[in-house]
């Protein structure tokens, strides 16, 4: 065993019972506590090594337990919502409006890819600079691509 092991080893034992409270937090069904330790004693391991010692060992376990045990458990309960059904299908709505936006869909997919993201953005109501960011060019360039797009989906209509 080398020395990190045995470092190691001794911390688990030395809080073993801080990790077994954060994770009875979590679940009251004995496995599923076990499986939370385990999780937590590998999240310690992936750290031990880099742990710095700036903050008391025992508050670092704790907030990797707590980490590791919300964020299971956030897992665990977005697998296990409802899925949602639904009785309509708004895809076979016909009036104007949704002919219209159906067109403009198709017109879009059709776009390069690179330009489509510039249209869905700019279409989410983000401004020119932030599209710019997004997707690596200048806010001059989204403008100028903005204003080609708006051409090739005329050109489109022409069609």
């Amino acid at each position: 065993m080398t020395t990190l092991e045995k470092q190691f080893a001794q911390t688990i034992a030395e809080h073993k019972s801080t990790i077994y409270t954060v994770c009875y937090m979590f679940s009251k069904d004995a496995d599923e506590v076990n499986d939370l330790f385990q999780e937590v004693l590998v999240n310690i391991w992936k750290g031990f090594e880099n742990f710095e010692h700036r903050s008391d060992i025992k508050t670092w376990i704790y907030r990797i337990a707590l980490n590791t045990c919300i964020s299971l458990d956030r897992k665990k309960r977005r697998s296990s919502e409802a899925k949602l059904t639904m009785d309509i299908n708004l895809f076979e709505d016909r009036d104007e409006d949704t002919r219209q936006v159906d067109m403009l869909h198709k017109r879009i997919s059709r776009l390069q890819p690179f330009d489509r993201a510039i249209v869905l953005l700019w279409l989410e109501n983000l401004s020119y600079e932030e599209i710019g960011q997004i997707v690596g060019i200048t806010t001059k360039n989204v403008s100028v691509r903005l204003f080609r797009i708006r051409e090739q989906l005329k050109q489109m209509s022409n069609n």
